[in-house]
């Protein structure tokens, strides 16, 4: 595994008082776009834990969704705090503070999949605004995809 399981880096304190009320608001888990995710995958019978550290990364960080035996871990990214490409509109007000912020977010959801990889699990990022069906199809795809069968084979003394 070679690299350390370090933080990527510090992301800086609110700039504002605003912006810290704002970032305590915002929640974490159960959003929309993860609900629907969430019911459209519990619909086609798929079973998975909810705001959970994948097992054996020996992580902080949570997955929005963790399928366990296929080691599957799905996030759902809200397009402005993980920086979207298609609908990020950076605040105009601390400019700088808020590229800084965001930056550090990125930087920790690349670091969270390379460390995922590293350990054997498959990341699935999910943009908030994609159609839950097409979602739910990537999704369903890797966790019934056929795993290699382990067996243990005796040793001869």
């Amino acid at each position: 595994m070679g690299a350390s399981w370090q933080e990527p880096g510090p992301a800086p304190p609110a700039s504002s008082e605003a912006a810290a009320t704002l970032m305590r608001r915002t929640g974490r888990r159960d959003t929309r776009p993860e609900l629907a995710l969430r019911r459209e995958l519990h619909r086609r019978g798929l079973r998975y834990l909810v705001d959970t550290t994948p097992p054996g990364t020996n992580r902080r960080r949570r997955a929005d969704l963790v399928f366990r035996g296929a080691r599957v871990a799905v996030f759902v990214d809200g397009c402005f705090w993980h920086s979207c490409p298609l609908h990020l509109h950076p605040p105009r007000a601390n400019a700088q503070w808020w590229r800084v912020k965001l930056a550090s977010v990125v930087a920790r959801d690349r670091d969270t999949d390379e460390r995922l990889a590293e350990a054997g699990w498959t990341v699935v990022r999910v943009w908030e605004h994609e159609d839950v069906v097409a979602a739910a199809d990537r999704v369903e795809a890797l966790v019934r995809r056929p795993h290699p069968v382990t067996t243990a084979v005796p040793t001869v003394a």
